[in-house]
C-alpha cells in the first residue's frame, strides 16, 4: 500500500477529485495549507500599499491506495492539477505499512 500526498492549487481540487474518482479511488483527505516553493510567495497591493505574501494558499490531498494504482493516480493528479505555470504543486508517494477500517476491523487493502 502507498500513501499519495499532493499539494495543489485550491481551484484545481474538484478536477483532481473527479480524476481520482474515475480511477476507482473511494476516499481522500483534503487539508487547507499554506506554503511556498520556487515562487517564494508573491507581492500584493492592498489599498494602495504593496506588501509581500510569503505563504500562498494550497490544498493538500492525501489518498491511500494499493500499489497497482500508484502510476495511474500520479498521472491523474498531474493531468488534473497542472496549469503549466509555477506553483502547480508537488506529489509525494510513501509506503503505508497498514490500514485498518475502524467500523469493521478490515485490514490492509481490504480497509481501503
Amino acid at each position: 500500500m502507498k500513501m499519495v500526498m499532493a499539494v495543489i492549487k485550491p481551484f484545481k481540487l474538484d478536477d483532481v477529485r473527479e480524476a481520482l474518482t474515475a480511477l476507482g479511488v473511494e476516499g481522500l483527505t483534503v487539508t487547507e495549507v499554506k506554503g511556498f516553493g520556487r515562487q517564494k510567495g508573491q507581492t500584493e497591493i492592498y489599498r494602495g500599499a504593496e506588501y509581500s505574501v510569503n505563504f500562498l494558499p494550497k490544498v493538500k490531498v492525501e489518498v491511500a491506495i494499493s500499489d497497482k494504482l500508484v502510476k495511474p493516480v500520479i498521472e491523474a493528479i498531474k493531468n488534473a492539477a497542472g496549469t503549466g505555470r509555477i506553483g502547480d504543486g508537488k506529489i509525494f508517494v510513501y509506503d503505508l505499512s497498514t490500514a485498518v477500517r475502524i467500523r469493521t476491523g478490515e485490514e490492509g487493502n481490504d480497509a481501503l
